[in-house]
């Protein structure tokens, strides 16, 4: 592949700056959707968006399951179901009420489905940047999952991460080989609501601290 040494580096200015920001901020996960459908070929061009995140090595390790099948969305709904009573029981006094009160998952509204894997034998990148830390590969899809919820946003469209799901339940249910490691189940469409606040804090659930808090100097 033939390169180009750029004289200066590209400018973002402060336009471009200020809309990253509010991107940032007004992104959410969202659990409500809109029956309306994503236009042909939106969650491909979207997924090719979310290819362009850094990955471990050069290793783009990410792989996505675009779930269209009844049976199967059907089964990832009756394992969400069996997850979040255990998770619902887990919970102490108030915060029970509080948390059977969520509104946790988009599954039933979501008209677009995709689970996200890493692959764990991936042999793309030679291994480089992981024999101390296995792990940056499902890192590395993580931040292609931001990519991608950043890339919707960008258009409208809603993204829901949903974990409370068993990880080797969703890899037997879509029939997936043994090396991909299951990281999230996503779930796409156009919000049915918008709010200024995401929904966890206008819940109760808890809230957001000062950066400054979470930073430590040695």
């Amino acid at each position: 592949m033939t390169s180009v040494l750029l004289d200066t580096p590209p400018v973002f200015d402060a336009v471009l700056q200020d809309g990253l920001r509010d991107l940032l901020t007004w992104r959410r996960d969202v659990r409500g959707f809109q029956a309306t459908p994503l236009a042909e070929g939106t969650i491909e061009r979207l997924i090719a968006t979310a290819c362009l995140a850094p990955s471990v090595g050069l290793s783009e390790p990410w792989r996505f399951v675009v779930v269209e099948d009844p049976a199967a969305r059907a089964a990832v709904r009756a394992n969400y179901e069996t997850c979040n009573a255990a998770a619902l029981a887990s919970q102490d006094g108030s915060r029970r009420a509080l948390y059977a009160s969520l509104k946790l998952s988009g599954l039933d509204q979501a008209p677009v489905h995709v689970a996200a894997f890493a692959e764990r034998d991936c042999s793309q990148g030679h291994g480089l940047g992981r024999q101390t830390m296995p792990s940056a590969l499902d890192y590395s899809v993580a931040i292609a999952i931001h990519t991608l919820w950043l890339a919707a946003r960008l258009e409208g469209i809603g993204l829901g991460w949903v974990s409370i799901v068993d990880p080797a339940a969703i890899t037997e249910i879509l029939d997936i080989p043994k090396s991909w490691h299951f990281i999230g189940y996503l779930c796409l469409g156009y919000p049915s609501e918008e709010h200024d606040v995401p929904a966890l804090q206008r819940a109760g659930w808890d809230e957001r601290r000062a950066p400054a808090s979470r930073i430590l100097y040695r």
